[in-house]
């Protein structure tokens, strides 16, 4: 009996002593199941394609940030507006500056046969310039927001993606109990080990897009009230220059307006 007791606890050693020489990650990979490794692949590159659409947005946003900054300098240092509008008007541009340039357009296409001299046609006007505003910051906020629903997708089910591998490499273990009839450690480990690698991997991809996400977002409305702050302010000048006359915009300078 004690002879017995001693080969097993050998077994068992040499067993875990081979376990614990492969227990490093990439080992614990080779080992899992097909479906474990479906998994590991797939929540590996959605956090790769994460951190490429985070690094993305960081970028855009900071050089977002400058951009606007130099235009809103540029629009309040008193240059008159019909040259401004013509020195950005077919320059790539940014958010602002296309909102900008469609106010304007819209503006030109209005006074282009004189500026209304009827209330209800200045107030039709404003209307249009409002809404040609309004759909380009739309439009413009709608391209930014591109790969923030691929960042919440991650967020939200990347841990249940891991838990799903977690239950299938238990599963998988208590398999091999059953089939070996064996309990000892050195047999339940190594699916255990792999169903936990799992759930970590879903972690790790899950935690930097929450993140992320909401970071993005918090900058991005800020963004879009900046936008819509802008547009209002612009609205209230091309009013004012319709309200001094037929010189319009062009006699006028917004720094003197605002």
């Amino acid at each position: 009996m004690t002879t017995s007791t001693a080969l097993e606890d050998i077994g068992t050693t040499d067993l875990v002593g081979g376990l614990t020489g492969d227990a490093d990650i990439f080992g614990l990979f080779l080992q899992a199941g097909w479906v474990v490794k479906i998994v590991m692949v797939g929540l590996l590159l959605a956090s790769a394609w994460s951190w490429a659409v985070i690094w993305q947005k960081w970028s855009m946003l900071s050089h977002l940030a400058r951009t606007a900054t130099r235009f809103e300098d540029a629009f309040w240092s008193g240059e008159p507006l019909d040259r401004l509008y013509d020195r950005v008007k077919n320059a790539r541009g940014d958010p602002l500056v296309r909102t900008f340039v469609a106010g304007m357009a819209e503006w030109h296409a209005g006074v282009e046969s004189g500026l209304p001299a009827r209330e209800s046609l200045r107030a039709g006007l404003k209307q249009r310039i409002e809404r040609a505003m309004s759909v380009t910051i739309s439009r413009e906020m709608h391209t930014l927001e591109r790969g923030m629903t691929f960042l919440a997708s991650v967020g939200s089910t990347a841990p249940f993606v891991g838990l799903f591998g977690t239950v299938w490499g238990i599963v998988g273990s208590f398999t091999s109990i059953a089939k070996t009839n064996n309990t000892s450690l050195a047999v339940v480990a190594p699916g255990i080990a792999e169903a936990l690698l799992a759930t970590g991997i879903g972690l790790v991809a899950a935690i930097p897009a929450v993140i992320a996400y909401n970071v993005f977002s918090s900058a991005m409305d800020r963004y879009a009230d900046r936008l819509e702050g802008f547009a209002q302010e612009f609205l209230a000048i091309l009013s004012r220059h319709m309200d001094a006359g037929p010189s319009g915009v062009r006699a006028g300078q917004n720094k003197d307006a605002a």
